[in-house]
């Protein structure tokens, strides 16, 4: 196993790079509050023995893990949920009244995951996904708050990614864990002229409508800080805020336009993509970021390709 890959953020805040497909693709949280910790996201099963060997060096105990928290039950973000909770034995796991079920009992999760990636890509990528004891699992509904020592952690339920995400407010930093809701952005997307932040609209529970409304509430909180999974802290600003909204109103026209249309869709979508990522002027220009985008892009044509075609059908 490599070396645990992270990055001590401030205010007890230790992001640790998950090895999802590669390193910078995904990542997950520690935070720290008067000899107790939480875990927020999980990366999967491959992940977990990053997280050991970090707390190993932190001198802190398997005892003193309190909440494991997966923002939603996408298993990039809560794949390795089921291994930390044998590893954790007195933690809770904290998760969106919509998901429980799904970690409790992963069998529906694992299978449809197959059925996309394979029998071997789905082993290689995500590892074994196991069930979590119904009896330590707390669904959070909306506006809860939990406390980690006298640290507060409020839970908002945000729409428009999927039905089961939940974001975590942080009130001793002033940031947000906002898991998928605040949108993707990776190391090389940070330049002097701002940071590039794009939505992740992966199928199949993409709404826009919800999802603006979601960056609202957001941004409602005056956050400083915005804790994404994939990857890493952004600093909060108006202009990163409303970058990502114009795009997700932008993903919104082309799902009317092209939905149906397939490879013209994603097309298009990397076209806007490079011409949004130009403003920020990135040295060497766009076209070294298009095969880095292209996963993301893809998997976002598939979700604005399911919702359009919602809309056609008049089942949303």
């Amino acid at each position: 196993m490599e070396t645990t890959t992270y990055t001590e953020l401030g205010e007890g805040i230790t992001c640790i790079d998950a090895q999802y497909t590669k390193s910078g693709v995904a990542c997950f949280y520690l935070l720290e509050h008067q000899g107790e910790c939480a875990i927020i996201e999980t990366g999967t099963s491959h992940s977990v023995p990053y997280l050991e060997q970090l707390l190993q060096g932190k001198g802190i105990s398997v005892d003193q893990v309190r909440y494991v928290i997966p923002t939603h039950v996408h298993l990039d973000h809560a794949g390795g949920a089921g291994l930390m909770m044998r590893r954790f034995p007195e933690a809770q796991l904290i998760v969106h009244p919509k998901g429980a079920r799904h970690l409790a009992d992963p069998a529906r999760l694992v299978a449809s995951a197959k059925t996309v990636y394979g029998e071997e890509t789905f082993n290689r990528q995500f590892g074994e996904v196991i069930a979590v004891d119904e009896a330590r699992i707390r669904a959070v509904e909306d506006g809860v708050t939990l406390k980690l020592g006298e640290r507060v952690l409020a839970f908002r339920h945000t729409k428009g990614h999927a039905d089961h995400h939940f974001c975590v407010w942080d009130e001793t930093s002033r940031g947000w864990f906002s898991g998928d809701m605040f949108g993707i952005s990776y190391a090389d997307m940070h330049f002097p002229d701002g940071d590039f932040v794009m939505p992740t609209t992966t199928p199949t529970q993409f709404r826009p409508e919800e999802y603006l409304k979601s960056v609202q509430l957001l941004g409602s909180y005056s956050p400083q800080g915005m804790y994404l999974t994939h990857f890493g802290r952004v600093n909060y600003t108006s202009a990163v805020s409303e970058q990502l909204s114009s795009q997700i109103i932008a993903y919104r026209e082309l799902a009317l336009e092209f939905g149906e249309l397939g490879d013209q869709l994603r097309e298009e979508l990397m076209h806007m993509t490079l011409d949004n990522l130009s403003r920020l002027n990135p040295p060497g220009g766009v076209e070294n970021y298009r095969q880095a985008l292209e996963m993301d892009v893809n998997l976002n044509a598939q979700g604005i390709e399911v919702w359009a075609q919602r809309v056609a059908n008049g089942s949303l």
